[in-house]
């Protein structure tokens, strides 16, 4: 039996919230996606009537599917052939959610991201809810059946992991332009210094290809062994163009917030690579290379005004 309009109406109404919520939990946009869609079945089959708000209801059921999904992405990880980052979002993606507030643009970032996987499933579902949404501890000891004062609890505790150290730096997008031509500039002049001095002296460059492309399984270390890697790595080789397809078109862009090179051949994004921008430098380099994580960069980069590339790769 069909759902009346506006009770798929008011789903449709939280479904870009639930979204941008899996999406942090999940740190995958198409198991966030299967998530929504499951937690629609379940408003699809509940007694409607006895629901008195819907956006608790709905949140606490996604919510604990997504706690299902993290308990068994941890044993999928452990096989994960080499590094693993999440699937990033370009600029624009809707399931990127709210970004009114530091703590709200902080949250999806890649490097957060990242860092979450510290975190326990329980405590990446109260880190995200509180501080990427503002949920009132009352609230998410409900939707997760603990005390509040265990909320507050975990929400402190999560803090301190995603913490690094370091401060990353809010950056606009007109800003995050400008690092990124800098760093392409630097890393395409035949010099390994002048991008060694735009990197902090712990830099680290991790990559993910999954097992689809190739990609080193441990993060470069130390500024100049990352230089050194993005040198050989932008160096033209036919063996590269072959692996991808072509000569990449590369622009500076941004994803999850970051600063990012986007690699895309006739169409197809090959690579998002998210910059870590702290006071002292770049940070960290994220390459985002496994194309399984690329499908909705690539579904998104389609409808973008993204002008034309900086140059050809390769």
């Amino acid at each position: 039996m069909s759902l009346p309009a506006n009770d798929v109406d008011r789903f449709e109404t939280s479904r870009p919230r639930l979204e941008a919520i899996a999406y942090r939990l999940l740190g995958s946009a198409g198991e966030a996606e299967d998530a929504v869609q499951e937690t629609f079945l379940r408003w699809h089959a509940a007694d409607l009537d006895r629901i008195e708000v819907s956006e608790a209801w709905l949140t606490k059921v996604l919510t604990n599917l997504c706690l299902n999904q993290l308990a068994s992405a941890r044993a999928r990880r452990e096989t994960y052939v080499g590094q693993w980052l999440p699937e990033p979002l370009l600029a624009g993606d809707p399931m990127l959610g709210p970004a009114d507030t530091a703590e709200q643009r902080e949250s999806v970032s890649y490097a957060v991201l990242t860092l979450m996987e510290r975190l326990t499933p329980n405590e990446r579902a109260v880190y995200v809810l509180r501080e990427a949404f503002d949920y009132p501890h009352r609230e998410i000891a409900e939707i997760l059946d603990i005390t509040e004062a265990a909320s507050q609890q975990i929400f402190h505790r999560a803090k301190k992991h995603v913490a690094d150290g370091k401060a990353r730096t809010q950056i606009d997008e007109a800003g995050a332009r400008r690092i990124v031509e800098e760093f392409l500039a630097a890393a395409t002049s035949g010099q390994i210094e002048p991008l060694v001095r735009l990197l902090t002296e712990d830099a680290i460059s991790i990559g993910d290809g999954g097992g689809k492309v190739p990609a080193r399984a441990k993060a470069f270390e130390g500024a100049v062994a990352v230089a050194k890697f993005l040198w050989g790595l932008l160096k033209p080789a036919a063996a590269k163009r072959a692996m991808v397809g072509g000569a990449p078109e590369v622009y500076a862009w941004t994803a999850n917030g970051d600063p990012a090179v986007v690699a895309v051949v006739d169409g197809r994004v090959v690579g998002v690579l998210c910059l870590e921008v702290t006071a002292e430098g770049i940070a960290a380099l994220r390459n985002q290379i496994n194309p399984d994580k690329l499908e909705r960069a690539t579904a998104h980069w389609a409808t973008t005004d993204h002008g034309e590339p900086l140059f050809n790769a390769f």
